[in-house]
């Protein structure tokens, strides 16, 4: 496997996702009632190694936690998923957790993230790990730990002849020169806008963003379009890869996390780049039909299943 290399390394944080469902979020001092709550494993990178993972992704995954019970939910999860974690716990920081409001009619979502320990990841902690990524077939990472190391992963990576996947969310600037670590970068259409000063209002609007993410060094960009699909946009092609529907939508929390997992594990499998692109959007239908972020991501007999009956 491409000079003894497989599967997937993930760079991320680990947050407690505390869910609350309501029909409405409350203005600044009002309190409302809400029809829901639920509490589990969350965090972007984390998530994205539990859907690689449950899609058969042999999964690294490194990060930081605290010494707290969040973070032994942390690593309950990682060893009941199969996820070999390279993970520090902080005497002085605590594991992060999410406010996610999930709208109850809609199944949309608003977040606030604090990454806690993980936040604190530096350049030193992905070199300790540094075996694991160059070992990887796919590396993976995303800005809930600092950019300046999500940067450094990329270089030790592409240094190793690693493929790199950036999702640079939450959106937040990043300079120039992580564009040309990247094979792929994955942003959705707000990260995509912020990146590159350009409203994402039709097709076209999203194509001239790739274009941007092109310009800046990137080999491929890949936009997600949340119910349009994916938009697969390299120099030598333009594909929209149209969303797999497995149902009514429950929650879209997770579906950018599970399309991230998802691509990145039929990479490492093999897949050629654009039907890696449908079997993420696969991963994301179904995970969309579900409550909650890593406990909605399927399986991969679940994902043929789709795929062959789409």
């Amino acid at each position: 496997m491409n000079g003894g290399k497989e599967g997937v390394a993930i760079l991320g944080v680990f947050v407690a996702d505390l869910a609350f469902r309501a029909d409405r979020l409350p203005a600044m001092g009002e309190t409302i009632f809400g029809s829901g709550f639920l509490m589990g494993p969350g965090g972007k990178g984390s998530n994205q190694s539990v859907a690689a993972a449950r899609v058969g992704a042999k999964v690294t995954f490194v990060s930081k936690i605290g010494g707290d019970a969040f973070g032994d939910i942390a690593l309950a999860t990682w060893q009941r998923e199969g996820i070999a974690a390279q993970v520090v716990r902080s005497a002085t920081e605590a594991t992060g957790a999410a406010f996610i409001y999930v709208n109850d009619k809609t199944g949309e979502n608003a977040i606030i993230v604090y990454p806690g320990a993980g936040g604190a990841l530096a350049p030193g902690d992905v070199d300790a790990a540094a075996a694991a990524i160059r070992g990887a077939r796919v590396f993976v990472t995303q800005l809930e730990q600092p950019a300046a190391t999500a940067r450094h992963a990329l270089g030790v990576a592409r240094a190793a002849g690693v493929a790199t996947v950036f999702n640079p969310a939450p959106a937040a600037p990043v300079e120039d020169a992580i564009y040309p670590l990247c094979d792929y970068v994955v942003p959705n259409e707000t990260e995509a806008a912020a990146l590159t000063g350009l409203a994402l209002a039709s097709m076209d609007d999203a194509r001239r963003a790739g274009d941007a993410l092109l310009a800046k060094g990137a080999k491929t960009a890949l936009i997600t379009l949340g119910e349009k699909g994916a938009l697969f946009h390299a120099r030598d092609r333009s594909v929209l890869v149209p969303a797999v529907d497995a149902g009514p939508v429950v929650e879209t929390t997770g579906a950018g996390d599970a399309f991230v997992g998802g691509f990145a594990a039929a990479l490492a499998r093999g897949m050629e780049p654009l039907a890696a692109t449908r079997f993420g959007c696969a991963v994301a239908g179904i995970s969309v039909t579900r409550k909650g972020t890593a406990p909605s991501m399927p399986t991969r007999a679940e994902v043929e299943a789709l795929m062959t009956r789409a």
